[in-house]
C-alpha cells in the first residue's frame, strides 16, 4: 500500500458475522454477514475495495483529478470525494440529469460537495454516452487532459482486481456467498477467488450478465469462478423500493440491530432470504451475505428559527 493511502486506515480483513435467524437456522442453514460496512466510515464496504486500486493510479502517476460518473444518490460519488479529502486528491463527479443543477442538493450530493468534489450535471442522454471516447475526449477538455477516468460504480479491471481480496477472505469460511449488483465489478473479483457466488442485479435488464463476463476478460483474460445472477429481486429498479421490501429491512433491523441500506443490501438479503424459505439451499450450506456499504446519510436538520 502506498503511503498516501495509509490516511485511508481500512479495517481489513473485513469482520465475518454470524446472525441466527429462524428463517435461515430453521432449514439447517448459517447466515454469515461479511461487514464490509466496516471497512471505512466513509469508504464502506465494496468501494474501499473497488477505489483502492485506482487511486493508488491517481497517485502514483500524479493524476491532477480523478473523475468518475454516478447518479444523484451514487455512493460511489459519496467514497471518491471522500478519499479524495483524505487524500488530498482533487476529484470530480459527472453526474445524471442536468436537470439537478438548479435544485438543492439531496444528502448524498450535498455531502460530495462538502468533501470538495466538483460536480458536473449532463443531461441523461449524454450520461448514456459516457463510456464513449468523444464523451472522455469533451470532459478532459473541460477539466485537463491527465484526469484519470473511473467509469461509473468503479467497476474496471483495476477494481475487479481490488475485490479479489473480498473472494480470498471468504474462502474457507463460506460455502456459498451472495452480493448486489449494480455494475458487477465486485462479483466479477470475489467469484475469481471465492467461493461459488450469487449475485443479485438491482437494476432492470438483462445486460449484467455480459457486463461480468467483460470485466473478466479485462481482469484476468478469460472468466474465471463460479458465479451466477439471480434475477427478481430489483423491487422496480435501481433505488426504487416496494412494501415489501421496506417491510423486510424494517424487520431485519429490528431482529440484529444492524442497520440496512436499501438500494443494494435490503434487496440482496431479500432474495437470500426468499431463496432459502423455497428450499434452494441444502442444509448445512454457510452462506455469506456481503454487506456491501452503509445506509446514506440522514439529511440535516432544519435550522430552529430564530427567536424573537
Amino acid at each position: 500500500m502506498l503511503p498516501q493511502l495509509h490516511a485511508l486506515d481500512p479495517r481489513l480483513p473485513s469482520p465475518l458475522q454470524e446472525v441466527r435467524d429462524e428463517r435461515f437456522d430453521g432449514r439447517g442453514l448459517r447466515l454469515l454477514l461479511k461487514r464490509d460496512d466496516l471497512i471505512h466510515p466513509e469508504l464502506s464496504g465494496n468501494k474501499w475495495r473497488k477505489l483502492a486500486p485506482n487511486l493508488r493510479t491517481a497517485l502514483t502517476e500524479r493524476r491532477s483529478a480523478l473523475l468518475t460518473f454516478g447518479g444523484a444518490y451514487s455512493n460511489h460519488l459519496r467514497a471518491t470525494a471522500a478519499a479524495g479529502r483524505l487524500l488530498g486528491l482533487p476529484t470530480i463527479g459527472v453526474v445524471r440529469g442536468q436537470e439537478l443543477a438548479d435544485r438543492p442538493l439531496n444528502p448524498v450530493l450535498a455531502r460530495c460537495r462538502e468533501h470538495g468534489m466538483r460536480l458536473h450535471f449532463v443531461t441523461r442522454a449524454e450520461y448514456r454516452d459516457r463510456a464513449t471516447p468523444e464523451l472522455t475526449a469533451r470532459l478532459r477538455g473541460l477539466f485537463g487532459r491527465d484526469v484519470l477516468v473511473v467509469p461509473e460504480g468503479g467497476s474496471n479491471a483495476a477494481a475487479v482486481h481490488g475485490c479479489t481480496a473480498l473472494g480470498a477472505e471468504l474462502r474457507g469460511q463460506a460455502d456459498l456467498a451472495a452480493v448486489a449488483c449494480g455494475t458487477g465489478g465486485t462479483l466479477a473479483g470475489m467469484a475469481a477467488t471465492g467461493p461459488p457466488s450469487l449475485g443479485f442485479p438491482v437494476l432492470r435488464g438483462d445486460f449484467l450478465t455480459s457486463e461480468v463476463s467483460g470485466l473478466q476478460q479485462a481482469a484476468f483474460g478469460a472468466p474465471r469462478g463460479d458465479w451466477r445472477l439471480v434475477e427478481g429481486f430489483h423491487c422496480g429498479g435501481y433505488a426504487r423500493t416496494t412494501p415489501e421490501l421496506l417491510a423486510y429491512a424494517e424487520d431485519f433491523e429490528q431482529r440484529h440491530g444492524i442497520a440496512l441500506e436499501r438500494v443494494y443490501v435490503a434487496k440482496m438479503l431479500l432474495g437470500l432470504t426468499a431463496l432459502a424459505e423455497a428450499g434452494r439451499f441444502a442444509p448445512g450450506t454457510a452462506l455469506a451475505a456481503v454487506v456491501t456499504g452503509a445506509p446514506p446519510p440522514e439529511p440535516p436538520a432544519p435550522p430552529e428559527p430564530p427567536s424573537r
